[in-house]
């Protein structure tokens, strides 16, 4: 019986995110290699290639996609380039992951998925939440009705004022033309795609956002109510949220409030899961790995094993996007 084949794959943007985060992650997943990464800057993509040793780097996104010797591409870039790139790899026939948010809005999501289906390959998206064994524990009480049918969801988000943001820093982060929006849909999109993985789709939304510090162009302050699909019963459960980024405190907290108890949780942070009903409570402490998309990547390629279908995909992935361009239509709106 032959192995399969190991799956080439190439990094386009060998930035922060792929340091730690998922470089590793893609390197220890067995039957994956990372065998070629592309940084625009030649010193630092050296410098990368050099410390995680991998045998070849360039300047030229084209270059490496268009690679005999690259199967697979992984785009770590911002936002404003995932439309382009993604394109090119799926003129190019190879297997793509792309970052979170997807894109920049709905019509660039849909025309990813568009050519990855014309093409007949896979787009994988960035959500690795989805894959992390403590929210797939949530997901379990869930399905077992632990809490019985879901009546509300709150999301409660706050962080302090970022220092570089304080001095005028240039931030991608924070400039809707690289990323949509700010730090909302940097991270909102994080908890949004969980919750929908969760409970199912958000079938109606509405948002206000507003820009309280005048430090940059985004919004820093968000507030959203929604409603859910129906469950099984036929009900629709309710959900909110609030995020502030120039906060005195930071706070992360969740609770999915059903029928017959709540459970709680922290989109980001490590804190216990909470499982409290009429009989008591339950607390679970499940460390994230030290390589945050490690089950992300191995359920890639079980997905592309043919064992599973990976549970962040383009037709998930727009699902989030398409719900914060909603949040913040009427900001977006003021701001042209």
């Amino acid at each position: 019986m032959h192995a399969a084949p190991v799956i080439r794959w190439g990094i386009i943007g060998c930035g922060a995110v792929t340091e730690v985060k998922s470089g590793p992650a893609y390197q220890q997943t067995a039957g994956f290699a990372v065998d070629m990464v592309m940084r625009r800057d030649a010193v630092k993509a050296a410098d990368y290639a050099a410390r995680h040793q991998i045998a070849r780097w360039t300047t030229d996104a084209q270059a490496l996609i268009e690679d005999p010797a690259i199967d697979a591409i992984y785009i770590a870039t911002p936002p404003d380039s995932h439309l382009a790139y993604a394109l090119k790899v799926a003129a190019a026939g190879k297997i793509c992951c792309v970052e979170k948010p997807m894109a920049l809005n709905t019509l660039q999501c849909q025309q990813m998925i568009d050519a990855f289906q014309a093409a007949n390959l896979p787009l994988f998206v960035a959500y690795y939440r989805r894959s992390l064994p403590r929210f797939r524990q949530i997901h379990q009480w869930l399905q077992q009705g632990r809490i019985g049918p879901v009546r509300h969801v709150q999301w409660n988000f706050s962080r302090t004022l970022n220092s570089a943001d304080a001095v005028g820093q240039p931030n991608w982060r924070t400039d809707p033309a690289l990323a949509g929006g700010g730090y909302f849909i940097d991270l909102a999109s994080h908890g949004l795609d969980l919750l929908m993985y969760l409970l199912g789709d958000i079938s109606a939304v509405q948002g206000t956002a507003v820009n309280q510090q005048g430090l940059y162009p985004a919004e820093d302050a968000v507030t959203a109510h929604w409603l859910f699909a129906a469950q099984s019963d036929g009900s629709q459960a309710t959900g909110a949220g609030y995020w502030n980024f120039a906060a005195f405190e930071r706070r992360d907290q969740v609770e999915i409030i059903g029928k017959l108890g709540k459970i709680c949780f922290s989109v980001f942070d490590e804190q216990p899961l909470r499982l409290i009903t009429a009989s008591g409570e339950q607390q679970l402490s499940i460390a994230n790995p030290q390589h945050i998309q490690q089950y992300h990547a191995a359920n890639i390629a079980a997905h592309l094993a043919g064992d599973i279908e990976h549970p962040s995909l383009g037709i998930t992935a727009i699902r989030a996007t398409t719900v914060m361009e909603q949040i913040l239509a009427g900001y977006q709106a003021r701001s042209e």
